[in-house]
């Protein structure tokens, strides 16, 4: 061996080492596109039995010029329900965060050094309800109040924020619009390490509708994720090597016949892009904490905090009903109030729907044709009373 070739050998095991050891301190990161002046991350966020991933060869089973493996079903089926999300801060909200520090750099440095920038951002949702209800991540929103959401079709809306579960990084946004495409729902108990999935979203922000492909790495991954400055622990990942860039939070992770398996959520990475590991929110997750946002919500606009009517309720309050939703409390100034509810009210039907628990009521309440002004049959210290509310 010469003394050329030893160094030569020498330096590619150092190089190799290197990038080794980079590869062993890799990073956990949320996801949604940002710049110096936006806000931090871009993280990303059940079914019928339909066609499989296509592969196709002749009638004699020899391999053909002809033949493809594609997802090509399973993207036209899942891409329209995936959205782009624009988010901001609205001058005001600068001016409403500055007035509350009790000194600023621009007392100092002036207005060129203030740290209040406009914050922004962009990420990727996925339609849930024909109706105009999105779920996304929260890091992709929380520090928003302009919120624009354009869908596969190129129309753009503007949308509020129905609510957010920061703990669990979800968030539910409406827009006023019907007809709307939706994704089946898949039962991700049925996954398996190997399984085919694709990944949909709007990386880097301009790559609006990107597809990728990958398979489950692993699942059941508990991660600790930076969120701008702080660390938060999230569990029951799903783990892909589909490539997922900033700009794919919020965005659908499905399998091989279109079916919502998560919401794309995270990547580990030592560059802040995608470098081989991407961790989703399973569905079934995502679903329990939408509907809790759901009702929270609902129940907020009508101002009543509730529970579900049991025996040992029942027994407490000395009546016979042993179902139904029970109010525990009612806000002041609230629809509920002046609608006449009152605390141990307990609703037994909304517009003739007999609704037995919190599930139901909900189900109820979010249906389409469900009208601004609702017809409550409440049970009010032993007798039935019907009670109009108009939601505000």
């Amino acid at each position: 061996m010469t003394i050329k070739h030893f160094f030569s050998g020498l330096l590619g095991g150092m190089i190799a080492f290197l990038f080794a050891a980079a590869a062993v301190h890799f990073g956990v990161i949320d996801l949604s596109n940002t710049q110096a002046n936006k806000t931090s991350v871009d993280r990303f966020q059940p079914g019928l039995p339909v066609q499989t991933a296509s592969f196709h060869s002749d009638r004699s089973g020899n391999n053909s010029e002809k033949d493809i493996f594609s997802f090509s079903q399973a993207a036209e089926l899942a891409t329209p329900a995936v959205v782009h999300i624009k988010a901001s801060e609205s001058q005001e909200k600068v001016e409403s965060r500055r007035q509350r520090r009790p000194f600023s750099f621009e007392q100092f440095f002036g207005r060129g050094m203030s740290p209040f920038y406009r914050r922004e951002g962009s990420g990727s949702g996925v339609i849930f309800s024909s109706d105009g209800f999105i779920v996304t991540n929260n890091h992709v929103v929380e520090f928003a109040d302009v919120i624009t959401i354009t869908l596969h079709d190129g129309r753009s809306f503007e949308a509020e924020k129905v609510g957010t579960a920061p703990e669990e990084d979800i968030a539910v946004l409406k827009i006023e619009a019907m007809d709307l495409p939706t994704i089946p729902w898949a039962n991700t108990e049925d996954i398996r390490v190997g399984d085919w999935v694709l990944a949909i979203g709007n990386p880097f922000d301009y790559l609006t509708s990107t597809v990728t492909a990958g398979i489950v790495s692993a699942k059941g991954r508990d991660l600790d994720i930076r969120v701008d400055e702080g660390q938060h622990t999230f569990t029951n990942f799903i783990q892909t090597d589909a490539a997922i860039n900033p700009g794919n939070s919020g965005g659908a992770l499905v399998n091989a016949q279109g079916e919502l398996l998560g919401i794309n959520s995270a990547i580990a990475t030592p560059t802040g892009v995608f470098a081989g590991y991407s961790f989703a929110i399973p569905v079934e997750n995502v679903q329990e904490i939408v509907e809790e946002i759901l009702v929270r919500s609902t129940n907020q606009d009508m101002g009543i905090s509730v529970t579900n009517m049991d025996k040992e309720l029942a027994n407490y309050l000395n009546i016979e009903q042993t179902e139904g939703v029970l109010i525990l409390e009612t806000e002041a100034g609230s629809a509920a109030q002046y609608g006449g509810l009152k605390p141990y009210d307990l609703i037994l039907s909304i517009n003739d729907i007999p609704v037995d628990s919190v599930s139901e009521m909900e189900s109820v309440l979010y249906s389409e044709d469900t009208p601004d002004i609702l017809l409550l049959r409440i049970l009010r210290d032993g007798r039935e009373k019907m009670v109009n509310i108009k939601l505000r």
